[in-house]
């Protein structure tokens, strides 16, 4: 029965509906499409959890923006949140949140790249959950040999990490990264102030180790 005013696409099941959505690259598309009506919302939250990545480059994102759309995304494997052009507003308080999503623990691939409203505090609480993670890029933040520690400690199944630019880490922090995820493959220390002999001191505990410096 079609009742007076309904469309064809009114009539389409959530499921074609989220199948159409997952489509959109567009996360203001998206916003639209979710302010339609209660079906289009639904649709919209179905086609989040049908995603197995997810990537805010390119787009303003903020705190509760990126939160809420990741807390929707159950089966995403690889996050991107790096800085973008529009300037991506991603502090603590975003980690935090991001950090209790349901798809953290699975995450093989994480990007917090150039994300300079970040510190050890959001990253530390954020790495603690991803202990599938095998992919990270962390390169242009501010962190310290704490959220190495962390890395350490919660990741044993990584193997790249890019710590291009991160100022702040020392031969300490890495040398208990090498050493305790031994899954390790490649490690990018461009940009760091990490002494002259430190790639071979890491060598030393993985020799297999490749190291950009």
């Amino acid at each position: 029965m079609e009742f007076e005013g309904e469309t064809e696409i009114d009539r389409l099941p959530i499921d074609l509906l989220a199948n159409i959505f997952v489509l959109f690259n567009s996360f203001t598309d998206l916003a639209q499409a979710r302010s339609v009506c209660k079906k289009w919302k639904q649709g919209v939250k179905v086609s989040l959890a049908c995603r197995h990545n997810l990537s805010f480059g390119g787009w303003k994102m903020d705190d509760d923006s990126a939160a809420r759309i990741v807390s929707h995304a159950y089966n995403l494997k690889n996050l991107g949140i790096p800085r973008s052009r529009w300037s991506c507003q991603i502090t603590d308080a975003g980690l935090l949140r991001i950090s209790s999503a349901r798809c953290v623990s699975n995450l093989t691939s994480l990007s917090l790249w150039g994300l300079t409203g970040i510190t050890d505090e959001g990253v530390v609480q954020l790495i603690s959950r991803t202990t599938s993670l095998k992919h990270l890029n962390v390169g242009g933040t501010f962190i310290t040999d704490e959220s190495l520690f962390a890395i350490s400690r919660s990741c044993p199944n990584l193997e790249t990490i890019v710590l291009w630019s991160c100022r702040h880490v020392t031969e300490s922090g890495l040398v208990c990264l090498v050493g305790k995820c031994t899954k390790l493959k490649s490690i990018n220390l461009w940009g760091t102030r990490v002494p002259v002999n430190c790639p071979t001191n890491l060598l030393i505990i993985n020799p297999a180790l490749q190291i950009k410096v």
